[in-house]
């Protein structure tokens, strides 16, 4: 009897001390907060925050700061296109949503700089709010110093929203500078204001069709203030 205690009790020792050398091998650092119990059968899930929804009260005063022209009004527009479409002004850098009735919204833009305009027609094929920005690899090879990827959010360089459009490297977005709405800075992009490209997302679907205008295009500016 005596051997066989002393062979049960040498028994338990031996599986506590196995147990506490598992629970060293799976225990935290000294600084760091407790794991559960079992932590290698539950899955390592985070969970992204939500995204931020409002643009910052700063940016709405400096973008009231934009001269009237390129504030988001409403004015008369002659136009075959259908209600609904977007056309992109460029030489007086505007942006047109047909409304019908002789009507457009317009909105003031930024768009590409020299040698870096463009025309045609195009769809949006996405829509994306508070967007990740990944530079393509042309823009990369002009500007190594621009990072890799950036998630989402006030300080992203494509603002608020995006539009993507069909399947070039293009979108129609937001931009955390409102002061450069109205020039040409971009590398063929066309951008917003943060609450004016919110306003344009919330009014176009996937699959509205957008003009571009040539530079060469130098019609007067159609767009008489309605209100």
């Amino acid at each position: 009897m005596f051997n066989s205690f002393r062979l049960n009790t040498c028994f338990a020792a031996a599986a506590f001390g196995a147990l506490a050398i598992g629970a060293t091998a799976f225990s935290a650092p000294a600084a760091a907060a407790p794991l559960p119990l079992f932590p290698f059968f539950l899955p390592q899930i985070e969970a992204a925050p939500p995204p931020v929804q409002a643009v910052p009260r700063d940016e709405k005063d400096r973008t009231a700061e934009l001269p009237a022209r390129l504030r988001r009004q409403v004015v008369s527009y002659a136009t075959r296109e259908a209600p609904g479409t977007v056309i992109i002004d460029t030489p007086n850098t505007y942006l047109y949503l047909v409304l019908g009735n002789g009507q457009a919204m317009r909105y003031g833009i930024g768009i590409g700089r020299d040698g870096f305009t463009w025309s045609g027609t195009q769809t949006i094929t996405r829509k994306a709010e508070w967007p990740a920005w990944t530079p393509p690899p042309q823009m990369i090879a002009r500007q190594p110093y621009l990072p890799r990827h950036m998630a989402g959010g006030p300080g992203n360089p494509l603002g608020a929203r995006a539009m993507y459009l069909g399947g070039t490297i293009y979108r129609i977005h937001g931009t955390n500078a409102p002061e450069t709405i109205g020039t040409r800075v971009s590398s063929g992009c066309l951008r917003l204001t943060n609450q004016d490209v919110s306003d344009l997302y919330s009014r176009v679907s996937v699959g509205t069709k957008v003009i571009v205008l040539p530079m060469t295009d130098r019609r007067a500016d159609l767009g008489r203030t309605i209100r």
